[in-house]
């Protein structure tokens, strides 16, 4: 029998914390604008934030593997009041790194994370008995109508 060969999965997440509270988000696009206004992709919900405070872009290494970028400021490279505060040092730029906390101003940060995992591939089964027993202790069982859930 052959092995499946296994798959790296790989994704990029920021973890916002804000005056709404926290939100997960995957990054998948090749740019994405971060601050107050509603025009953002990524909206960062504090009077504290300017309205277009950073930039964040997908870059390509020459071995094809894909990192994040992140840029104090709007796309036309006008700089947000407060500035980035990246590991407690105060940045314009950095390529995200897993663990990074982004400061944008009080109570309001990111914290970057790169996720690898491995990912099995999975093949329709041709075996006619290959089937899933249930354990009826499993199940719930309702006395009243004799059945169950």
């Amino acid at each position: 029998m052959a092995g499946k060969s296994v798959l790296p999965q790989r994704d990029h997440f920021l973890i916002i914390e804000d005056d709404k509270g926290r939100q997960e988000i995957l990054l998948q696009d090749a740019t994405y604008t971060m601050g107050r206004s509603q025009e953002c992709n990524i909206r960062l919900r504090s009077q504290f934030v300017s309205r277009h405070h950073a930039t964040v872009y997908r870059r390509v290494r020459e071995d094809g593997s894909s990192y994040y970028r992140i840029v104090d400021g709007d796309i036309e490279g006008k700089r947000s009041v407060n500035g980035l505060l990246i590991n407690g040092i105060k940045e314009s730029a950095r390529d995200l790194q897993h663990g990074d906390e982004i400061v944008f101003g009080p109570q309001v940060f990111a914290i970057y994370q790169y996720r690898q995992r491995d990912k099995f591939p999975t093949l329709p089964s041709n075996d006619p008995f290959d089937i899933t027993l249930i354990d009826p202790a499993m199940m719930d069982y309702d006395e009243d109508t004799m059945e169950y859930d």
